[in-house]
């Protein structure tokens, strides 16, 4: 998402770079690059001259003007910044008797009732015994799309029989359960609405009355821009809203509202959707994004990721077979697939230190899917033996993939390739080189510009 507002990031600290010394008048001119940057990314104007003006007083000093390293001082000047801007990461309560509340609010359109299926697949891996409470009345079908993920999830859910019941109804019926016995956790998914809707908010300043939630989390949609940004000042002036769940950090937005919402609303960030999957929920940390923003690279995540995505049976079966040079194609299938489950590649990409936008331009996102597809033409036999991928085969494959030949060929060169980098580390004789011939397939990086 942040990839427009990196690009101009670097280039503006570009001009900084091979500078003994910083004037006043080089960092003037870096920060109105920077003051551009943001508004292009949508940020608002306020929340830029303000982070602005607290950059070039920092910027601007004996300890910059002596360092050995101006343009990096900067930098890191912009990155702590962009923490404070960002503020502290909101954290859910947990009351000390009762169940805890979680009241989801936002606009039509936001992805609420999917960011509550998400909440509660992350805080049921936390431990906790989440209960969904339906009360989304007004769009056709809400009801039905949160059972079927609750189903997915295997979380309990409260609703009123179809046709029947109130939003407050539900909500009250939801707690109630809890407190009951059912849950210690209850979400309550209520319909969007728009701010300037009075008998909507009216409703919703009701149900929060009524229920006292522990959280109120406005769930905002990055892909809005400024617009999310006045619609979450409003809710904040009708509800006592906790935190915010920004939604959709994985698309095309600019980034404007992850940088604003905070100062505006005054409720912190608290988590962050970054993809469709029921799994795709982090945990909002303020240092991991200033990094990502700046193309410092979040190795953290990315191992967190990692983590999720493999076992450590898996992992350390995958190394002994590496080491002792048997790992088939069967295995690279399913490493491609846990490579996959950590998220879009480039997205993976981009938390590796150094992966700036230009970087990641020529990154093909159908790459691995075109990988795979090779993979999964062939028998379960061929990709255990691919020693046994004669001509016939190797043009079988490349038909049932939809790929040609010269890509099947490449991708058996990569992996005859690793299995004499294996040999070659078993035996202590790594030269420090790929070998000769191991080039990795047009899509996974076989291209000018990209590793191997």
């Amino acid at each position: 998402m942040f990839e427009s507002l990196s690009g101009a990031l670097a280039a503006a600290f570009q001009k900084l770079r091979g500078r003994g010394a910083l004037t006043e008048q080089d960092v003037a001119e870096a920060l109105r690059a920077v003051r551009r940057a943001l508004l292009e990314a949508d940020v608002n104007v306020k929340v830029a001259k303000e982070f602005v003006e607290a950059v070039q007083k920092r910027a601007v000093g004996q300890e910059v003007l002596r360092a050995v390293s101006p343009a990096q001082q900067v930098v890191k000047i912009v990155h702590d910044e962009l923490v404070l801007l960002m503020g502290e990461p909101g954290r859910l309560k947990r009351p000390p008797s009762g169940p805890a509340v979680i009241l989801l609010a936002g606009l039509q359109g936001s992805g609420k009732t999917t960011t509550a299926g998400k909440l509660a697949a992350f805080l049921k891996k936390e431990g906790r015994k989440v209960l969904l409470a339906a009360a989304d009345l007004q769009r056709p079908a809400a009801v039905e799309q949160l059972k079927t993920l609750a189903a997915q999830i295997g979380v309990p859910i409260h609703a009123a029989p179809p046709g029947s019941g109130t939003p407050l109804g539900v909500c009250r019926g939801a707690v109630e359960a809890a407190r009951a016995g059912s849950a210690d956790t209850v979400i309550l998914d209520t319909a969007g609405r728009l701010h300037v809707d009075a008998g909507l908010m009216d409703e919703i300043t009701a149900i929060a009355r009524a229920v006292e939630p522990t959280d109120v989390l406005f769930v905002c949609d990055a892909m809005t821009g400024q617009d999310a940004v006045n619609s979450a000042r409003a809710f904040s002036q009708a509800l006592p809203l906790t935190g915010v769940i920004l939604t959709k950090l994985d698309g095309d937005a600019r980034g404007g509202a992850a940088l604003s919402v905070r100062t505006v609303t005054g409720a912190p960030l608290a988590f962050i959707g970054v993809g469709e999957k029921l799994d795709r929920l982090e945990a909002f940390q303020p240092e991991r994004m200033a990094s990502r923003i700046l193309g410092m690279g979040d190795v953290v995540s990315l191992v967190e990721r990692a983590q999720q995505a493999v076992s450590q049976h898996e992992a350390e079966e995958m190394q002994e077979k590496l080491l002792k040079a048997t790992f088939t194609l069967e295995d690279m299938l399913s490493q491609l697939k846990a490579f996959q489950r950590m998220g879009p590649l480039k997205e993976v990409l981009g938390m590796l230190p150094g992966m700036g936008a230009a970087a990641l331009e020529g990154v093909d996102e159908k790459s691995l899917k075109h990988t795979e597809a090779i993979l999964l033409s062939m028998t379960p036999a061929e990709r255990r033996r691919p020693d046994i991928l004669d001509g016939r085969r190797r043009s079988r494959i490349a038909k049932g993939s939809g790929r040609p030949v010269q890509d099947v060929n490449q991708l058996l060169k990569m992996h005859e390739g690793m299995k004499k980098m294996m040999k070659q580390f078993k035996g202590g004789k790594m030269a420090g080189k790929m070998p000769r011939g191991m080039r990795l397939p047009p899509g996974l990086g076989g291209r000018p510009g990209m590793p191997g």
